[in-house]
C-alpha cells in the first residue's frame, strides 16, 4: 500500500512539475513577443525562386498583443506594394513549446541581449510545392526584429534562406 501512495504521489509531483514548467516557457514567450508591441520600419529580401536571385523591398510592421492573451496581431505593410499589405495571428502554446503550428526547437539569450527563438515545421515551399524541413528564426531585441525562413527541400542537404524580415524600432 505504501508503494502505491509513493508512486501516486510521484505522479502528482511531476505533472505539477510539468505543468508548471509548460506555463513558464509559454510566459517567457509572451514577454519576449509583449517586446515588440509597436510600429517598426525595414525591409524584406527573399529569394526569388523563378530567377534564384534576391530582392529586396521596403516592409514595415505593427505588432500589437491581443487582449492579454498568447495571441499576437501582426500587420504587415509593403509601403511600394500595398496588394501584398497582409495581417497575421502568431499563437503562442499554452505549454509554450509551439508558435501557431511550428514547434519551437530553441529558446536562446544571446551575449549581446538579443533573443533567438528557432522553430521548425515540415512543409511544403518553392514554385513546384516541394516537401520541405522549414525553420523559421526569430531575433528579438529593443531596437532589432528579424524573422528569417530557411528551407530544407526533401533529399537535399543544404538549407535554402528563403527570406528575412529586418526590423528596427522608430
Amino acid at each position: 500500500m505504501k508503494k502505491i501512495t509513493v508512486i501516486i504521489a510521484l505522479a502528482i509531483i511531476l505533472f505539477v512539475s510539468n505543468s508548471t514548467n509548460a506555463q513558464e516557457n509559454s510566459q517567457q514567450l509572451i514577454e519576449d513577443f509583449q517586446k515588440l508591441s509597436g510600429n517598426w520600419n525595414g525591409s524584406l529580401t527573399y529569394l526569388d525562386y523563378s530567377s534564384g536571385k534576391p530582392y529586396t523591398m521596403s516592409a514595415d510592421i505593427e505588432v500589437k498583443r491581443i487582449n492579454d492573451s498568447n495571441e499576437f496581431e501582426f500587420i504587415n505593410t509593403y509601403p511600394k506594394e500595398k496588394s501584398a499589405n497582409s495581417t497575421q495571428i502568431i499563437t503562442i502554446s499554452k505549454d509554450g513549446k509551439y508558435i501557431g503550428k511550428e514547434q519551437i526547437v530553441s529558446r536562446t539569450e544571446l551575449t549581446d541581449g538579443q533573443i533567438e527563438i528557432v522553430t521548425q515545421r515540415q512543409g511544403k515551399d518553392g514554385n513546384d510545392n516541394k516537401e520541405a524541413l522549414i525553420r523559421q528564426t526569430y531575433t528579438i531585441s529593443k531596437t532589432v526584429f528579424s524573422i528569417r525562413k530557411e528551407v530544407l527541400f526533401s533529399g537535399e542537404n543544404k538549407w535554402i534562406m528563403r527570406h528575412e524580415y529586418v526590423y528596427s524600432k522608430n
